[in-house]
């Protein structure tokens, strides 16, 4: 059998690989920054990933805090904060006005009120192990809820039978990461740490599966949208705006950031472009047309 300091060894040897790849993560946005810092403007991109990233931080910081053997926890995170911390602060100052005020009432709503009511209410209502089962609970859920996002890129993929906005960089990421942190919290005997993992893992496998089956595929979207547009055009003086497939892997980015310790990886050098974009904000018609597949 194992050792005991060889459990603590592989723990830490787990933890210190989790670091690493949820570093890569937090750093993977920055060509997107450029481009905006480029362009003096954020042209409608929202800060969504990052204020919901800051909260994910900061709540497995106040979750780490309450253990006495989650260190490597508090120093990711720690670094997650400061860098998401600057990426909302770089958004507001080139975002326009509108999207700038949007993003001043998520960061009360998130960041001031929702964190500020977990503190607050785990320290006044629960009292030692209790306040620490209460804010795991949070964790888990939380995590479990981020973990849900790829099913909209894995049904857009069945859909279109195209694997265009999945690179297999992303899947192999998003199964490392998830491999990861489940061991790590397996070996720390933490399952608030290690189930949601369980899930990541499996979505992981199943987009890698996917990416292996239609990566041959011709699309099927640009004939069907092409036909569509086709139609409306004959019908509407106006324009009615196509879906955007980006919008789907937007929630994917949404779950990168947020997994600053125990969630998703989004690493693809090849689609940066692609991946590394902030969450669009798509424009709004004037009417809502549903259009069987």
């Amino acid at each position: 059998m194992m050792s005991t300091e060889s459990f603590a060894h592989l723990t830490l040897a787990f933890g210190l690989l989790g670091n690493a790849v949820s570093f890569m993560v937090f750093l993977s946005p920055l060509p997107t920054f450029y481009k905006v810092y480029k362009k003096k403007s954020t042209e409608g991109f929202q800060s969504v990933p990052y204020v919901v990233g800051l909260f994910s931080a900061m709540l497995w910081i106040y979750y780490a805090l309450l253990k006495s053997n989650a260190m490597l926890l508090i120093t990711i995170n720690s670094v997650g904060c400061f860098i998401q911390t600057f990426y909302i602060c770089f958004f507001l100052f080139y975002a326009p006005k509108k999207a700038r005020i949007e993003s001043l009432k998520l960061i009360v709503l998130m960041i001031v009120v929702g964190f500020g009511l977990i503190v607050g209410l785990t320290q006044v209502f629960a009292h030692g192990t209790m306040r620490v089962v209460i804010v795991g609970w949070i964790c888990l859920v939380f995590a479990l809820c981020v973990f849900v996002a790829p099913l909209g890129v894995v049904r857009q993929v069945i859909k279109t039978k195209s694997v265009e906005y999945m690179p297999i960089l992303l899947s192999a990421a998003l199964t490392l990461n998830a491999i990861t942190w489940f061991f790590y919290g397996l070996l720390l005997k933490d399952y608030n740490i290690a189930i949601p993992n369980v899930l990541g893992f499996t979505f992981g496998v199943l987009q890698m599966i996917l990416y292996f089956v239609y990566k041959n595929k011709k699309p099927v979207s640009d004939e069907k949208v092409l036909e569509f547009e086709t139609k409306v055009v004959k019908t509407e003086e106006h324009r009615i705006p196509e879906k955007n497939d980006q919008d789907i892997i937007d929630v994917v980015k949404l779950s990168a950031l947020i997994s600053s310790i125990p969630v998703v990886a989004k690493l693809n050098e090849n689609a940066i472009d692609v991946d590394d974009r902030l969450v669009v904000e798509p424009p709004v018609p004037n009417h809502t047309i549903e259009v069987a597949a």
